[in-house]
């Protein structure tokens, strides 16, 4: 895989293609998937989990079932890491059509911004909290008592492979099952 693709020169745009077609599409994610997301989700994780828009659920099922399908049972917390990764979006309440303006604000916005935005009340409040979701997200799952591979990756989900704390096997496997 090319270094522009990883860094998401390249992925991203595709990416938040697809994951903006999927939003449009309702329906929660099946009574089995959700069995099997609460045998891997603490009690203080699933609440947050039940806080994720139905996309958000659908996406990050897909995210846990292709690592653990790529690490033949990887464990509790790295599944969490996977079905938890986008958590933080849930302090933003932005719908659909407003994460793509986000998007497109973020693009061009320093995360200097974002952070002073993410502080404040109102439209500027909601945009900063959703460009800064890796942040919340991890703030959100050390609340909870998540484990700290669960919560790192929350963080880095975003960051490039030169700034992961987490294993690089294991970080690779989420990296790549996040691509759908």
């Amino acid at each position: 895989m090319s270094e522009a693709f990883r860094s998401g020169l390249l992925h991203r745009p595709l990416h938040l293609a697809r994951r903006l077609a999927g939003s449009l599409v309702g329906g929660a994610p099946s009574a089995d998937d959700e069995a099997w997301v609460a045998q891997h989700l603490l009690e203080g994780e699933l609440a947050l989990w039940h806080r994720m828009s139905d996309a958000d659920r659908r996406h990050a099922i897909g995210v846990a079932r292709r690592v653990d399908a790529a690490l033949d049972g990887p464990g509790r917390p790295v599944l969490a890491a996977a079905l938890l990764h986008d958590v933080g979006k849930v302090t933003s309440g932005l719908g659909a059509w407003a994460r793509v303006a986000a998007t497109l604000i973020g693009a061009v916005t320093s995360s200097d911004r974002h952070r002073r935005w993410a502080g404040g009340a109102g439209p500027r409040g909601r945009l900063g909290s959703y460009l800064r979701h890796p942040d919340e997200g991890a703030d959100l799952l050390a609340a909870v008592g998540s484990d700290p591979l669960t919560v790192a990756w929350a963080r880095e989900h975003h960051r490039p492979p030169s700034a992961w704390t987490v294993s690089a096997s294991v970080a690779e496997a989420l990296w790549a099952a996040d691509d759908d």
